[in-house]
């Protein structure tokens, strides 16, 4: 089960949202509420692969940078950079300065509009992957049936770092699954924020 801990308003919270202030904002606003815009759905996908072997931390702090770097995630226009524009980026400090995992969001920038002029949009297809049954309150895993599934349909379209460990934490992330502690204050809000969203497609 997922651990909580009472923070220091007095109410209990997953318990790895104590690490850092960031994360229990993260934790508190974002975490779990579902999303169905493709600019941060897209974002996500690509901070999610840029995690990859780091800490979230690290990439929460380094956010804003990477959204100016990308041009805040429109895959419209990240589609277009050049080798020009990975040499810019891997000269920017304020991001992560890997070639592999650059060049990974603008092959994905480009493959996000073959998908979207496929689907519609980003969003009608992630949400297709969205489990039947949401998990036990606050179980830990780091895979599931749904994220294995969407892995492997995005890597037969070309998408790159797109592990089924990086599409769970995308899922629990924006909200397709509800993997807030039983008795975390926020797992209440995200639940019935689920129940009001309106599922694209």
């Amino acid at each position: 089960m997922t651990k909580t801990i009472i923070c220091d308003d007095g109410k209990a919270r997953c318990h790895w949202c104590a690490v850092t202030p960031e994360y229990q904002l993260y934790h508190d606003h974002e975490w779990g509420f579902p999303v169905d815009d493709d600019q941060r759905l897209f974002e996500k996908l690509s901070l999610e692969g840029f995690q990859s072997g780091l800490s979230w931390r690290t990439i929460l702090n380094k956010r804003e940078n990477f959204r100016a770097a990308f041009k805040h995630f429109d895959f419209d226009k990240v589609a277009r950079f050049t080798e020009k524009d990975v040499e810019r980026l891997l000269q920017d400090e304020g991001i992560v300065r890997h070639r592999g995992k650059i060049e990974a969001v603008i092959n994905n920038a480009q493959r996000a509009k073959e998908l979207v002029k496929r689907e519609g949009s980003l969003a009608a297809y992630i949400w297709r992957y969205e489990p039947a049954e949401q998990p036990a309150p606050g179980q830990i895993v780091s895979t599931s049936a749904e994220s294995i599934a969407l892995s492997k349909d995005l890597k037969k379209l070309g998408w790159k770092f797109v592990g089924p460990t990086t599409m769970y934490a995308l899922m629990q992330a924006m909200g397709l699954v509800n993997d807030h502690g039983e008795d975390c204050v926020i797992r209440t809000k995200v639940a019935s924020a689920r129940k009001k969203f309106k599922r694209p497609g």
